[in-house]
């Protein structure tokens, strides 16, 4: 992130102030201004209206919030929008369509890996990065890949399930 093509300007006398960032969201090119305190996930949703970016304990102890920053999985509520300056950001909106699932969106499906469904869009990100990091996957390596992604619906086995289906099909 450079300083430079940030533009911080003051907002009142109590010091808090604005920042205008540049990023891509899903392929498309964003310009936003927002309270410089403003996280990642409150620009997705709240002003981008990309409400599949879930907020859960706002503490990054979850994953719900989790995206693709530059290609690699973050949990959204731990990045002010300041720090994402000329950054690429998935969510999970920009994975896949309803006419064209992602490959483990699809597993999820599948293998029946959600139940509420809250947890899911940060799960499937989380593990879609993981695919891209890991050469090979086991059940143990899985479960330890999605450890800051809590699901509490289900016993994680469909889930676990779920990522070995698509890790072979993102392989081939």
């Amino acid at each position: 992130m450079s300083a430079k093509s940030m533009s911080t300007e003051s907002m009142s006398a109590k010091g808090s102030s604005s920042v205008t960032v540049n990023l891509k969201v899903n392929n498309k090119a964003v310009t936003e201004t927002c309270a410089a305190n403003t996280t990642l996930d409150e620009l997705l949703r709240e002003q981008l209206g990309l409400s599949g970016t879930h907020i859960g304990c706002d503490t990054s102890q979850c994953g719900s919030c989790t995206v693709h920053f530059d290609g690699r999985a973050v949990k959204a509520c731990t990045l002010l929008v300041a720090q994402c300056e000329g950054a690429e950001i998935t969510t999970i909106e920009g994975l896949g369509t309803a006419d064209n699932l992602h490959p483990m969106q699809a597993a999820f499906r599948e293998c029946h890996g959600l139940q509420c469904g809250f947890c899911t869009p940060g799960m499937i990100m989380a593990a879609v990065d993981l695919v891209h990091q890991e050469e090979t996957l086991d059940e143990q390596k899985i479960r330890k890949g999605l450890e800051g992604n809590i699901c509490r619906c289900t016993g994680y086995h469909n889930i676990v399930r779920a990522v070995a289906t698509a890790a072979k099909k993102m392989r081939n």
